[in-house]
C-alpha cells in the first residue's frame, strides 16, 4: 500500500466533502500517521471510510467523522480539553497537537496503556490518562475548555455540560440506534447554552451509558 497517496485520498475524497477545511486541521491529518493507531490486522483499512473495529467490542470512528470533531471544537493553544473514550489514542493525538492540554478516560487499561506508548514517541507531554467509568460525568480537573465524547450517549449527562468553562464547547453523538445526531454545545453563561445539530450519524454508545427509559403499557 502507498501510504502516503492513501492518506492523500483519504484527506482529499473523504475528508473535504465533508465541509472540513480548516487548513490547521487538514495539515495536521496529513503529518499525523493515522495508520500507527490502528489494530494490525486492519492495517490496510487505515484510511478507509469505515468504524475499524478495537478490542473490547469498540470501534475506531471513520476518519471524516474525526476530523469534522475535530474542526467543529475549534481547539486553541490555551484551550484545556477532556475526552472521554481513548480508544485508539489516535484522536487523543490529535486534540492534543492543538491544545493546551488532554484530559483522556477510558474504562480500559489497555486501551490508556497502548495510547501512553504510541503517544509517548510523538513527545506529547500534555496528556493526562486516567482510567475510570465516566459515562455519568467525570470531574477530572474542570473546568475544561473542550469536551468531547467519543462513544454516543442516549441523553447528555447534565454534569458534562456543568463541568464546562465559560465559552466552553461540548461535542456528542446523542440519541438511539438508528436516530443519532452529532451536537456541538456551547456554555455562553452560568446557566445559558447554545445547541448546534451538526449532522445525523450512527456511533456505538459509551460503555455504560444509562439507556432511555420508556413506559410499558
Amino acid at each position: 500500500m502507498d501510504v502516503e497517496r492513501a492518506r492523500f485520498n483519504m484527506i482529499e475524497q473523504q475528508i473535504r466533502p465533508w465541509d472540513v477545511l480548516d487548513p490547521k486541521v487538514l495539515n495536521l491529518l496529513r503529518e499525523f500517521p493515522r495508520e500507527d493507531f490502528v489494530p494490525d490486522q486492519y492495517k490496510a483499512l487505515a484510511f478507509v471510510d469505515m468504524n475499524i473495529p478495537l478490542d473490547h467490542g469498540q470501534k475506531m470512528m471513520q476518519p471524516k467523522m474525526e476530523a469534522r470533531l475535530l474542526q467543529e471544537l475549534s481547539l486553541t493553544n490555551r484551550d484545556k480539553v477532556l475526552e472521554i473514550g481513548t480508544g485508539s489514542g489516535y484522536l487523543t493525538g490529535l486534540l492534543a497537537s492543538l491544545a493546551h492540554s488532554v484530559d483522556t478516560v477510558d474504562i480500559f487499561a489497555d486501551f490508556l496503556d497502548a495510547a501512553r506508548a504510541k503517544l509517548g514517541t510523538r513527545e506529547l507531554s500534555n496528556i493526562s490518562y486516567f482510567e475510570g467509568d465516566a459515562a455519568q460525568g467525570w470531574d477530572g480537573e474542570g473546568p475544561y475548555d473542550a469536551i468531547i465524547i467519543t462513544g454516543s450517549v442516549p441523553t447528555l449527562p447534565e454534569s458534562y455540560k456543568m463541568n464546562l468553562a465559560l465559552n466552553g464547547r461540548l461535542i456528542a453523538v446523542v440519541g438511539q440506534a438508528p436516530v443519532m445526531e452529532a451536537l456541538l454545545l456551547q456554555r455562553l453563561g452560568g446557566n445559558s447554552w447554545q445547541k448546534v445539530s451538526l449532522f445525523e450519524t450512527s456511533l456505538p454508545p459509551l460503555v455504560n451509558a444509562e439507556p432511555i427509559s420508556r413506559f410499558v403499557f
